[in-house]
């Protein structure tokens, strides 16, 4: 999972600042690096590198940033992507000049890497399937002419619609990305199912003039102060070029969208409006049908206070507590500058995280039935952890509930979860888990139920979702059983730290 901006700016305004504010607002969907290329008329300037938002961004790296368009990029570690060669976005020359940054995962990337290398005769540095995606956009792109009129090149719009359509019909998985093409403008376009969020902003000056946004999250584009112009659809296109005009166009014959429902449990901000779908609404639902699904299956459950897993499984909490008429209280104080735990590589760096990252308040806990409730359980880990501290600080009773199914299968969409024989729930069944944890109870949200929560917050906008992470459907492609092993493979503990230590002395400094 990764976060994406695009950004052009009226004649004489630099793109940087905004960029780099809209990163840091999109910071929670990576966390591993951070990277802004700008094109100052003809020329590209770039700054990458592994860390924060804050980190990587210095003030003389933005100073060298200028222009007044560029696109951006937050990372999280994916499987062999802890180097900072793997940070985005990536760059080629021909044609024209551009430059990409991509969220999701192209799941044909070996395929499209053979013929990138073999047909297109073009060159691949990093194992990065975004800058795949890139040359697959600029050998279809090079198949037309630019025409020249006055002594200057003119690419038509719809010959780089063409260009798109030609990589949708070559690209599988999922794809939300922007570029930026050099004298020309901002293209941003999104898979045929829409798997990835890409949404559309713009801010008008005092003079009128626009400045167009495209994020992951509309929680960017409202943080820069735009108004909505409403998600890029599934299969399209927008192009804007240097004068601020703006062109659209579906480019895939049979686009429907099928976004992954993993953005509502867990990724996105809850003041993020996905789809036409409200984050935190959503999740309001969530608690609400996870309440009365209690409520049917344990009518004297017995609980005295519900607690959340802060931070993402707080509002679905809140309306458990509601529903169930509970007291609600906050049982732990999270250290907010740990990241994300069953994203980081390594068993014992993710153990070591969770007794950094929470800490109980005692009396909160001490003599209580206590239900905590998180969005979703993955590895068991954190989860298992969190328990052991309410007990070890006095709780009577430790029961859990997770706003999301059992995840027993490979997210192949652009999460990177783990290898599926890590998850908890593989080849485990409730009361198996809820021992494994050390619960005394354990339930889960049912599929039918989160999937009506997510549409109902919508108010019916989508009706369909990728939810293969929980039922192994998988929305687009060929999944086969070889290409899960290999995913299974790549995610593993034991590679991901095989991984993470041949990358540890690889550093790319910005050439500007």
């Amino acid at each position: 999972m990764c976060g994406i901006i695009g950004i052009l700016a009226p004649e004489g305004t630099e793109a940087r600042q905004q960029l780099y504010d809209g990163l840091l607002v999109l910071q929670h969907r990576g966390q591993d690096a951070a990277g802004i290329v700008t094109c100052d008329k003809e020329r590209f300037h770039q700054r990458k590198s592994n860390g924060m938002v804050n980190d990587v961004f210095r003030q003389h790296h933005m100073e060298l940033l200028g222009g007044k368009m560029g696109i951006g990029h937050v990372r999280y570690p994916t499987a062999g992507s802890s180097s900072s060669a793997e940070a985005q976005p990536f760059y080629t020359n021909s044609p024209y000049g551009m430059a990409l940054a991509h969220n999701g995962n192209l799941t044909n990337a070996a395929e499209l890497l053979h013929e990138v290398i073999h047909s297109d005769r073009r060159h691949v540095n990093t194992n990065s399937d975004s800058e795949i995606l890139l040359n697959i956009l600029a050998s279809e792109l090079g198949r037309t002419h630019a025409t020249r009129i006055e002594g200057e090149l003119y690419l038509d719009c719809e010959d780089l619609f063409d260009a798109v359509e030609r990589v949708n019909a070559r690209a599988q998985g999922s794809y939300a990305a922007v570029s930026v093409l050099s004298g020309y403008g901002i293209l941003a376009f999104r898979d045929p199912l829409g798997i990835r969020p890409l949404i559309h902003g713009v801010k008008l000056d005092e003079d009128g003039e626009a400045t167009h946004v495209f994020a992951s999250e509309s929680v960017a584009l409202t943080t820069l102060g735009c108004e909505i112009v409403g998600d890029v659809r599934p299969g399209e296109a927008v192009f804007v070029d240097e004068t601020g005009l703006v062109r659209r166009r579906t480019c895939h014959p049979s686009a429907k969208l099928n976004p992954c429902i993993f953005e509502h449990v867990y990724f996105a901000r809850p003041d993020s409006v996905i789809d036409g779908i409200s984050v935190y609404e959503a999740r309001i639902k969530m608690g609400e049908k996870l309440a009365e699904q209690i409520l049917q299956q344990r009518p004297n459950h017995g609980i005295d206070v519900v607690m959340p897993i802060p931070d993402s499984g707080r509002i679905s909490a809140m309306e458990v507590a509601r529903t169930l008429g509970v007291e609600y209280r906050e049982g732990f104080v999270k250290n907010r500058y740990v990241g994300r735990t069953f994203i980081m590589p390594g068993q014992a760096i993710r153990q070591d995280s969770v007794r950094k990252k929470l800490n109980p308040i005692p009396h909160e806990f001490e003599g209580k039935r206590v239900l905590l409730v998180d969005d979703s359980i993955v590895r068991g880990n954190t989860s298992r952890k969190i328990v052991q501290l309410a007990r070890d600080v006095g709780a009577k009773e430790v029961a859990f509930a997770s706003a999301a199914p059992p995840v027993v299968h490979p997210n192949v969409y652009g999460i990177d979860m783990p290898a599926k024989e890590e998850y908890i729930a593989h080849n485990r069944s409730t009361d198996e888990i809820a021992q494994a944890i050390g619960v005394d109870w354990l339930i889960y949200q049912s599929l039918e139920d989160l999937e009506e929560a997510v549409t109902e917050a919508g108010k019916g906008t989508v009706t369909e979702f990728d939810t293969s992470c929980f039922t192994g459907t998988y929305v687009c492609g060929t999944i086969t059983p070889e290409y899960l092993a290999s995913v299974g493979a790549a995610r593993n503990d034991g590679a991901k730290s095989k991984s993470s230590s041949s990358d540890e002395t690889i550093e790319i400094h910005n050439e500007e």
